[in-house]
């Protein structure tokens, strides 16, 4: 695992093999049994198709943002959901920075695939001197993404909570250890073009 000294200050970091890379995102237990059953995000009438969507490539992130599952209700499941390289930087290849989308778009920020670099976090929610992309897709794609390019959804809501018990058991527990344990991911950069970098601005330093 990289040391916080040479990770750069934006880099994208994901579990990912040689045609899927996973991303994450939490919903209600409603939206994600049906997911899993059907292997279809849409699958509940619960799921909307008409509201931006974030998702994450950094495992420790959506455990900050869904409390471990705990925070609440709407959150109680986080789905992996894997996707082709090709879609994930089609993605990216239509992000606007958040503090360029209004003016990059005629249609306003919500007609924008939308990226956000945020602090990363440890497996114990601490925040770490590097950020973690998010990518919101937004209603226009919406139907594409969730019908086309997600090609398996997992739900790994205990896997989380294992996560949780571990750390909550043995303050000196280390990442490596988790990860040797499957409870965090092997998580590496993903690789993308110099225009997408660019693009994506990935080339700043803190």
């Amino acid at each position: 695992m990289a040391t916080q000294l040479t990770v750069p200050y934006r880099e994208i970091r994901a579990l990912h093999d040689d045609n899927t890379i996973t991303v994450y995102q939490a919903y209600n237990t409603s939206i994600a049994e049906a997911a899993v059953a059907s292997q279809r995000l849409n699958a509940s009438p619960d799921f909307k198709l008409t509201r931006m969507t974030w998702i994450k490539p950094s495992w420790a992130w959506i455990m900050y943002r869904s409390g471990y599952s705990f925070k609440d209700p709407g959150q109680a499941r986080i789905l992996a959901l894997k996707m082709r390289h090709q879609h994930f930087i089609s993605l990216l290849e239509q992000g606007v920075l958040s503090s360029h989308a209004a003016k990059d778009s005629k249609d306003g920020p919500a007609a924008c695939v939308r990226i956000q670099w945020d602090p990363e976090r440890t497996p114990r929610l601490g925040v770490l001197p590097y950020r973690s992309i998010q990518v919101g897709i937004p209603a226009a794609l919406s139907a594409t993404w969730v019908g086309e390019w997600i090609e398996e959804i997992q739900d790994v809501t205990e896997v989380t909570r294992s996560l949780k018990k571990a750390l909550d058991e043995d303050p000196n527990v280390t990442t490596e250890e988790l990860v040797q344990r499957g409870l965090v991911p092997p998580e590496k950069p993903f690789p993308v073009s110099q225009n997408l970098r660019e693009r994506l601005g990935m080339d700043i330093s803190a």
